[in-house]
């Protein structure tokens, strides 16, 4: 299990009722979308009190930048899928995090934002292992 707190750091409580943890990486913690209609990860860079995209150090935007690519490139390798959305809106949940989304026409809401769509429909256990672990892998592969 991944440790709720590093270095002055706390999950926000949406975010960690709403995710499942996948991994650590430099900058930021992988975690997986509890909704199965879309392969969706939360990369969520590991500093105190970040808002905003710009209130990273340059540094730390610039890991960001790498993570999401890394991550977008192996969530496009596992899935097939047509297309990968990126992005932050932190409307509801102020803490800085980045979503990674996996789309393909016809998917649920096709071609709109997968926010605020239906019903959340939960991860099955076994399906979720079994996405994480080919994740995972992939991450490590790149």
């Amino acid at each position: 299990m991944l440790p709720r707190v590093k270095a002055g750091f706390e999950l926000d409580r949406r975010l960690e009722a709403d995710t499942h943890p996948i991994l650590w990486l430099g900058l930021c913690e992988l975690r997986l979308m509890n909704d199965s209609r879309w392969p969706w990860l939360i990369l969520i860079p590991q500093r105190p009190d970040i808002h905003e995209l710009h209130e990273l150090t340059p540094l730390d935007q610039a890991m960001l930048t790498f993570e999401t690519n890394l991550v977008a490139g192996a969530l496009k390798d596992i899935t097939g899928c047509d297309k990968i959305n990126a992005g932050a809106l932190g409307n509801i949940v102020r803490q800085l995090h980045w979503h990674i989304v996996a789309r393909n026409e016809g998917d649920a809401n096709w071609p709109g934002p997968v926010w605020g769509h239906g019903e959340r429909q939960p991860w099955r256990k076994e399906d979720r292992h079994q996405f994480v672990s080919r994740l995972k892998e992939a991450v490590s592969a790149a």
